[in-house]
């Protein structure tokens, strides 16, 4: 307990943060913050402490799993934050150590090449535990990305409803168009490109369970003639495309994969075509993957850096004509994500276990701190062949976009609770 002692005493500054040991002795850190409630937590396990040290995200994960970390003030959500708050990634001073640094590029390298089977592995892990998890937490449209809250008061369905038309219309649809949807998801994005723009539209996903469901919903919402989808990894894509999107696929690639990716994209976009890319990304320089969500969420994963994104589409003459990073749009979405899931908790530790829906209630935690404080961001990137396919100025992109929010459905225009972030 002495050394994690020495690490939050110089770690906690604002915000009070207490910790009863298994042996019942009490350490208390930081002071107090009016904007945020104090956290007492009791430790169960003696070897507790020495784990933090070694693993933080992945002991404190694991320990909150098995119930060896016990709240009797505050929540899980609360310390997440506590902690992150005080660790915030624009107070860090200087570049990380090189040696650090360079351990971990090469963690990230040997762990994120994904071949098409190890990529299928690691797909079936995520999203194919069924679909009823997701029905309890995502918008109505299982929308699993970064939403896009032009108003933080925004309900969620609202949110994710503006991010399809917000990504639409930096597409340039036409009617007559063949659309690539990579990484659809349950398929409301690729049904939603042609609902607002007559286009035709393939989407591609290796979760079977996601291919069910969304051609279940393409044929409900009477459109499968022109929206179809396919259980097919990237590199199985055959054919050209006018216009190609991927939102919240590449942070499965790989980083040993990201040249294969764009090098891919380029050979399916038609000479004079456009491609949107919606993902998750970072601020500071690579670095491998958080230990918890490797193992327990997302194996295999791979956050970019934007310097990633560029020096990877750059080597396949990929035209970089717009990019927008997103900064706390994550966290509101995942707050939103979160509160769902609480008030789902009960059926979801019916369907998957206690232990689950513990584990599932700390990655949604942990996702509100890395994009609230840590270095976590959204980056859209917009790609060319022909530098003359798109317009020369961005006006196109806003009035589409009013265009389209202007259509959305009328009983999500509405706004929710806002669940902004707290205070920094």
């Amino acid at each position: 307990m002495r050394l994690l002692d020495w690490g939050l005493r110089r770690l906690i500054r604002r915000g009070e943060l207490t910790i009863i040991d298994s042996a019942g002795r009490r350490w208390s850190y930081g002071v107090p913050d009016p904007g945020r409630d104090p956290v007492v937590i009791r430790f169960t396990d003696p070897a507790l402490p020495r784990k933090l040290v070694v693993h933080p995200p992945l002991a404190l994960g694991e320990a909150y799993m098995d119930g060896r970390v016990v709240f009797e003030a505050g929540d899980i959500l609360g310390l997440v934050e506590l902690i992150t708050a005080n660790a915030r990634w624009e107070d860090k001073q200087g570049p990380r150590s090189r040696l650090i640094d360079r351990a971990s590029r090469m963690r990230g390298w040997l762990a994120d090449r994904n071949s098409e089977r190890r990529a299928r592995r690691n797909s079936a892990h995520h999203y194919d535990m069924g679909n009823r998890l997701y029905e309890l937490f995502l918008d109505r449209d299982m929308q699993y990305s970064c939403a896009y809250f032009a108003d933080a008061a925004n309900s969620l369905d609202r949110a994710q409803a503006d991010k399809k038309a917000h990504i639409a219309a930096k597409l340039c649809l036409e009617p007559d168009m063949r659309v690539l949807d990579i990484g659809c998801g349950w398929g409301g994005m690729a049904i939603y490109l042609h609902q607002a723009s007559g286009a035709e539209v393939l989407g591609v996903t290796l979760s079977a369970e996601q291919v069910k469901m969304a051609r279940e919903r393409a044929e409900a919402a009477g459109v499968a003639a022109k929206v179809s989808f396919k259980p097919l990894d990237y590199r199985q894509i055959e054919g050209r495309f006018d216009r190609i999107v991927s939102v919240g696929m590449f942070e499965h690639v790989g980083a040993a994969h990201y040249r294969q990716f764009f090098g891919k994209c380029r050979e399916l976009l038609a000479p004079d075509g456009i491609m949107l890319l919606h993902t998750i990304g970072r601020f500071d320089t690579p670095t491998s993957g958080d230990a918890f969500l490797d193992r327990y969420i997302f194996p295999g994963y791979h956050i970019p850096t934007l310097s990633q994104l560029l020096g990877a589409s750059e080597d396949a003459r990929l035209i970089t004509a717009d990019v927008e990073t997103l900064r706390l749009h994550y966290a509101y979405t995942a707050l939103h994500w979160l509160r769902r899931a609480r008030t789902a908790m009960a059926e979801i530790e019916r369907l998957h276990g206690e232990r689950f829906a513990r584990m599932w209630e700390y990655y949604l935690c942990g996702a509100v701190g890395l994009f609230e404080h840590g270095s976590g961001c959204v980056f859209q990137v917009q790609y060319l062949r022909d530098r003359n396919a798109a317009p020369i100025t961005r006006d196109y992109m806003l009035d589409e976009e009013r265009r389209l929010r202007s259509l959305a459905p009328p009983d999500i225009l509405g706004t929710a609770a806002p669940v902004a972030p707290v205070a920094q």
